[in-house]
């Protein structure tokens, strides 16, 4: 009998299941998931016991909204999400006791709402304010409504940010160095791709091709940033991450590298298609030339590969290890890049007239190599420390100067 034949096949899967859910049990998705159905159901049951409404959904609603992915998010989406319904109900209020509910009076309502959630500066919450105006004012008993649903978010509120102090959401430091592994993957592919099209005569298609898959590389960048970015507010204000500024720093001022790279890495696509162009009928570079280009363009590819696992590697264990490799490549292509130099000196002195475009491809491996190196990625990392700490000291002087203006104007 086959293995499509035998009955037990079907039950496979269901006896995976249990294995497979312990194995996820870490996953960023599953643990926030599981936060946001806990909190919800929790205020329920909550706003069930304090509320007057049959089915209070708006407090399970709101701690689904509030329990962000961040414990940062969560702290600034639960005032805002407060406040917007706050300032909804008030305003139903306000026009309850001037006018009934009548096409033109709901239109005032929804506008005055949305005039009020922008004075109040609720944010992506400004709907919510004309939504709480508009359910308020569509009941009958307004004043107990209102109050209950003033209630009913008070308490989704809080039971959101109480999961977040209970059970710390997930930190997206991972998600995010994957992301930057694949960016820098496919910027390695990119100037793999540039090299092995050198040999034989490239086509201005080719070439082509190559320059629009750099340009392609902006929106990668943005969906990096991102991730990035969430990565970020995970690590604010979380208990369980100890540097988190040193992670933050570390992720964001790798991907800044990564972005120079992709935007110069461009430009040079663009200087081998302006070169296919001029070059129509016979090879962009002598045999020597492009062996000594793909050898660079080659060890480049590595360099960024090694910088992306040295970003990542700083929140693991094998940083110095990556951090020795990155400088091995970077040895070798700057070794290759002096070779390269000097071959396309030697043809200048044959083909003077493709200067420009040689010394722009030199000017942009120097740019990249300059950018990755280890030294400058320390020192840009240490200005942004410094810079770090001196805002947090100019905060704390503030602050202290306050604190002393309000003792002398409380004291006798």
């Amino acid at each position: 009998m086959s293995d499509l034949a035998r009955p037990d096949r079907p039950l496979r899967p269901l006896r995976d299941l249990p294995r497979r859910l312990l194995a996820r049990r870490r996953d960023p998705v599953v643990v926030q998931s599981v936060r946001s159905t806990g909190a919800a159901v929790v205020s329920y049951v909550v706003a069930l016991r304090l509320s007057n409404e049959p089915a209070p959904l708006t407090a399970p609603l709101t701690a689904l909204l509030v329990v962000q992915v961040t414990l940062y998010s969560t702290l600034t989406t639960g005032v805002r999400r407060v406040n917007s319904v706050v300032a909804g109900v008030l305003v139903a209020v306000g026009f309850s006791a001037l006018v009934g509910l009548t096409w033109w009076s709901l239109g005032l309502v929804i506008l005055a709402s949305l005039v009020v959630g922008h004075l109040v500066r609720v944010d992506e919450f400004v709907p919510e304010v004309a939504i709480s105006a508009m359910l308020v004012l569509g009941v009958t008993r307004v004043a107990d409504t209102a109050w209950d649903r003033v209630l009913e978010t008070l308490i989704g509120a809080v039971v959101g940010l109480a999961f977040n102090l209970l059970f710390a959401p997930p930190v997206w430091v991972e998600p995010a160095g994957r992301a930057i592994d694949d960016l820098a993957a496919r910027m390695a592919a990119l100037m793999t791709g540039m090299a092995d099209e050198l040999t034989g005569r490239t086509t201005v298609a080719e070439a082509a091709t190559r320059l629009h898959e750099a340009r392609r590389l902006d929106n990668d960048i943005a969906g990096v940033d991102a991730a990035l970015r969430q990565a970020e507010d995970s690590l604010r204000l979380n208990p369980r991450v100890r540097e988190g500024l040193l992670f933050r720093l570390v992720l964001r001022t790798g991907l800044d590298t990564l972005e120079i790279c992709a935007v110069v890495l461009r430009v040079s696509a663009r200087a081998l298609t302006d070169l296919a162009k001029a070059r129509t009928d016979e090879p962009l570079f002598s045999p020597p030339v492009t062996r000594a280009l793909q050898d660079l363009f080659g060890h480049m590819a590595l360099a960024v590969h090694s910088f992306s696992r040295l970003i990542t590697a700083q929140v693991t264990t094998n940083a110095e290890e990556q951090e020795e490799r990155l400088t091995r490549e970077l040895g070798m292509a700057r070794e290759a890049r002096d070779r390269l130099a000097h071959l396309l000196l030697e043809q200048l002195r044959t083909e003077p007239g493709q200067w420009q475009l040689h010394g722009a491809l030199l000017a942009d491996v120097d740019r990249v190599l300059d950018e990755l190196d280890v030294d400058k990625r320390s020192q840009r990392l240490m200005e942004e420390l410094d810079r770090h700490s001196r805002l947090r000291h100019e905060g704390g002087t503030r602050l202290s100067r306050a604190l002393r203006r309000g003792r002398r104007i409380s004291g006798p």
